[in-house]
């Protein structure tokens, strides 16, 4: 187990090509951190430049303690796992998960336990014998998280080893890698662009956008803090309503008085919009033509928009009756705000 230090961490491809824009980050020990933001954004890139399989240009990367920048990826005490899995399919799960002990020199004795207490917590006992071909997905994902079990690393990094399963199976092994994670105490670095996946896992969040850090926090304290508009947009499913202030705004009630002279944008979460019902507005109303409606079994979204053209997602209740081309009002507590200056960060 270990801390790691990123200190001002740089990625350049080329003359200009700047992937990773000086990041800054402390990873506790027995931390789950999940770097989390849309396609491009160096989430992984970043992983890689932890583990070894990407050079850094500058700054530096510390694993307990110890500068690993010119190190090895084999020298680092760190174990990846894939999205792609990378087990050998010559060899029996029991092999693959024996071989970098091997290598390692480790005792027979000793490997045969490890496997033995990875087979145990993943629950792949039954399939020690078998090769990766005659594995589903799932199973052949949990093989490659005992191989890296085995090797009892200072770290755990995963780079989004969920994504080739279908959706039942991605639910039931984020919570196993949660479980695991968690009993292990291992510090770990984890990679996804799926927010539901980075809310459940996380101790702490670091979303990414364009090779930098827009937040750190836990995941409630991202969702109900958001620092910026990016933020607000990507974490949350369905994602912040925002609505612009001003002229032309879509904001047709309510008392403005009291909010702050460089508010420009109003950002309200879906289930913060309630239907007005002849409810008189304590902050915000706003008219909105339905468009769609989804329903997601114990509530709805219903989708709308907008007089000034914005989109508009609110949260209701039960099977909804609402039908696809209704005009309704939509109003919302004023206490429910989040408001963002001209350049979108938070007010």
């Amino acid at each position: 187990m270990a801390t790691i230090e990123l200190n001002d961490v740089r990625k350049t491809y080329g003359i200009n090509i700047e992937a990773i824009k000086g990041v800054s980050l402390d990873i506790k020990d027995g931390e789950m951190i999940v770097l989390v933001g849309p396609s491009g954004c160096g989430k992984s890139t970043l992983l890689r430049m932890v583990a070894g399989l990407e050079s850094i240009t500058s700054g530096d990367v510390t694993i307990a303690g110890r500068r690993v920048n010119n190190l090895e990826p084999s020298e680092r005490d760190i174990a990846m796992v894939f999205q792609n899995y990378a087990l050998y399919p010559h060899m029996t799960v029991r092999q693959n998960l024996a071989y970098g002990l091997k290598n390692r020199n480790t005792p027979k004795d000793e490997i045969d336990r490890r496997i033995t207490e990875a087979a145990r917590a993943l629950e792949i006992e039954q399939f020690l014998e078998r090769k990766p071909r005659q594995l589903s997905g799932g199973q052949r994902q949990r093989v490659a998280m005992g191989r890296a079990i085995v090797r009892k690393p200072s770290a755990f990094l995963f780079d989004e080893p969920l994504s080739n399963l279908d959706a039942k199976l991605r639910v039931q092994m984020r919570v196993e890698i949660r479980r695991l994670q968690r009993s292990l105490a291992t510090t770990s670095i984890y990679v996804t662009h799926d927010q539901m996946e980075a809310m459940t896992l996380a101790d702490r969040l670091v979303v990414l956008n364009a090779g930098r850090i827009e937040q750190v926090g836990t995941p409630i304290e991202l969702y109900e803090k958001p620092a910026t508009t990016f933020v607000a947009t990507f974490i949350g499913s369905p994602s912040m309503n925002l609505m612009k202030l001003g002229n032309g705004s879509a904001w047709t009630g309510g008392d403005r008085s009291g909010l702050p002279s460089n508010a420009a944008t109003i950002g309200i979460r879906p289930e913060d919009l309630v239907i007005a019902n002849g409810s008189s507005p304590t902050g915000f109303s706003t008219r909105v033509e339905v468009v769609a409606v989804e329903l997601v079994g114990a509530e709805s979204y219903v989708h709308g928009v907008a007089e000034d053209g914005s989109a508009i997602v609110f949260r209701v209740s039960g099977r909804s009756i609402i039908a696809i081309g209704e005009t309704l009002d939509l109003i919302a507590d004023r206490e429910r705000f989040h408001l963002f200056d001209q350049q979108g960060k938070r007010i």
